[in-house]
């Protein structure tokens, strides 16, 4: 079996993830977390949370994942969150385009995304490239784009569209407005939320990497970008593997391994912001057990940035010969609230109060009403704002006899002297500041997989070969495996005491009493859990247990009394096992 095939069945087998709705033959790109994977993905979150909420002392909200259509015309998903498309005649499946180029052998095409929907087409017309459910060749389909977002209503009727949110951060960003005050209007803050998010994926696939429903974890770190600059001296000298633009466009590119600050000293990084928080991250992602050695920050090509993104990276793991993106690091800008407070008519900015007033020259219009009335009508009220406008980003406008402005579509040319055009001195207290946006988004769903796969190990154990998962014992489903050598004398009995000890004591607490011993350290190997604890005869003269290392398989004798001690110790690293 291929490596994403041995994982997929021991996911199965063990209680990790599985397909949805098996019972009627599933459903494409729905998984069901069992119980070793919901306890895995909410160790995970707790990981998350720990690093990047609460040591960062930033906020964390849950908005809903129905939100109303106004929200995603807003901020262009809309008319832009799109895929390419393209339907087999044949079989009537449908697939990504760029993606059969991607996988096409011949082709050396890594980033068709960013390629046009006609080239694309012309690609698969060129190489005949076939239909990957029935073998019918697709040449002379058309590609075409399809929206992502779940359609819904809100309420009885078709009057309330709404869409299930395709990511978390829409639901931060409307509510900016109280937010800001939470925070004392204040910047720099951060608001972070974990939850579902939703894409109709035109063809789910890899388990867990690709699906319709899958949880994000994502912060929004608003910034004034005059003023805020991250801690960067607490990152400076981690190294980061970096594979940028650069490299990738070079015939032999290669990840670099630099540090924070020669990065940014090299330009590789533009923004001091996203370094910070990748140097941030790494750390995060060795405690969260990624292997280093399958691991890289890539930088988005120019054809791949998003519509608000002025530099993005993501991190990637290498997932069974393919790089996954798991997170993506990007620099907003403050397009999100921009376009919210021009649809909503809502202020979405925070007032920045100076240290002590100044007085300033501004350029203010005072138009006169009972000429634009009756000149131009109903237009009146929207060249008023276009003269404001114009007022404010540039006054040399107003030096000849007239002004031109473009108000609902269309130009009018008005008098300067019909303007109110006048250069006052204000005296200020403060200023009104938008905020930039810095965002890294986690995809859960595709690192547990990535944790799971890179866990995976395979060994021989007393002549027989094993299977395990080397999780962090932070992340492990199960902390510690309770057993009996022998269901008799006793032994039963004192090992369903000492489970229910340990559960007491905060510890996630596994109790199996079935089959030879050997078997049930096989069984525990196998879904991760670190520790194993023996209750044998011994333990009923002198108060000791064995306690069993699941990667070395070395065992220790420990006292009882402050077992459960020991163990949150082991557990939360604060004790190496060779302590023992």
């Amino acid at each position: 079996m291929s490596e994403s095939e041995q994982l997929t069945e021991l996911a199965k087998r063990r209680g990790f993830f599985l397909q949805t709705a098996g019972v009627y033959g599933g459903v494409a790109g729905f998984y069901t977390y069992g119980p070793a994977g919901a306890t895995l993905k909410d160790n995970l979150e707790a990981a998350w949370r720990d690093r990047f909420v609460t040591r960062e002392g930033h906020m964390e909200i849950d908005a809903p994942t129905v939100m109303p259509e106004p929200v995603f015309e807003a901020s262009g998903h809309l008319d832009g969150f799109d895929d390419m498309i393209i339907e087999c005649v044949e079989c009537g499946a449908s697939h990504r385009a760029d993606h059969l180029v991607e996988d096409y052998p011949e082709l050396d095409v890594e980033d068709a995304e960013a390629l046009p929907t006609e080239e694309v087409a012309e690609l698969i017309a060129e190489h005949e490239i076939a239909c990957p459910a029935c073998g019918a060749s697709l040449a002379g389909e058309p590609v075409e784009e399809f929206n992502l977002m779940f359609a819904t209503n809100i309420g009885p009727g078709s009057s309330s569209p709404g869409y299930l949110r395709p990511e978390t951060a829409q639901g931060i960003f409307v509510e900016f407005p109280q937010l800001a005050e939470y925070a004392r209007n204040q910047l720099p803050f951060g608001v972070a939320q974990i939850g579902k998010a939703y894409r109709n994926e035109i063809s789910p696939r890899k388990a867990l990497i690709r699906v319709r429903e899958f949880t994000q974890a994502e912060l929004e770190h608003f910034i004034d970008p005059e003023a805020d600059e991250p801690p960067l001296e607490r990152v400076a000298d981690v190294t980061l593997p970096l594979y940028s633009v650069e490299q990738q466009q070079a015939d032999d590119g290669e990840i670099q391994e630099v540090t924070v600050t020669e990065a940014i000293e090299e330009g590789i990084i533009e923004s001091d912001w996203v370094a910070f928080y990748l140097g941030l991250a790494k750390g995060w992602y060795e405690r969260i057990g990624v292997d280093m050695d399958r691991f890289r920050y890539r930088q988005h090509l120019p054809g791949e940035l998003a519509h608000y993104a002025a530099d993005c990276w993501d991190a990637e793991a290498e997932l069974a010969g393919d790089w996954v993106e798991v997170t993506g690091f990007a620099t907003r800008g403050s397009y999100d609230l921009d376009k919210h407070a021009e649809h909503s008519g809502e202020e979405f900015s925070v007032f920045k109060q100076y240290d002590e007033p100044i007085t300033v020259e501004r350029p203010t219009v005072d138009p006169e009403m009972s000429y634009l009335g009756p000149e131009f009508g109903d237009a009146a009220g929207e060249i008023v704002a276009a003269l404001e406008s114009l007022a404010e980003r540039d006054p040399d406008a107003f030096d000849g006899e007239t002004v031109t402005v473009e108000a609902g579509g269309e130009e009018y040319e008005i008098p300067v002297e019909q303007t109110g055009f006048a250069i006052e001195e204000v005296t200020e207290s403060g200023e009104h500041v938008t905020p930039e946006v810095i965002e890294p988004s986690f995809g859960v769903g595709r690192l547990v997989y990535t944790v799971l796969a890179h866990a995976y190990e395979e060994d021989v154990v007393d002549d027989e070969e094993r299977t395990y998962l080397s999780l962090p014992p932070e992340l492990a489903p199960t902390t510690v495996g309770v057993f009996p050598l022998m269901d008799k004398d006793g032994l039963g009995e004192k090992a369903q005491e000492l489970a229910g000890e340990l559960r007491e004591a905060g510890l996630s607490v596994t109790y199996d009493d079935a089959g030879a011993i050997g078997r049930r350290y096989r069984r525990q190997d196998e879904v991760g859990t670190p520790f194993c604890v023996t209750v044998d005869y011994e333990t009923l003269e002198d108060g000791t247990v064995t306690v069993r290392e699941r990667d070395s398989t070395e065992q220790a004798r420990v006292d009882v009394d402050g077992l459960g001690a020991v163990l949150s110790a082991l557990r939360d690293g604060e004790q190496s096992f060779g302590e023992l």
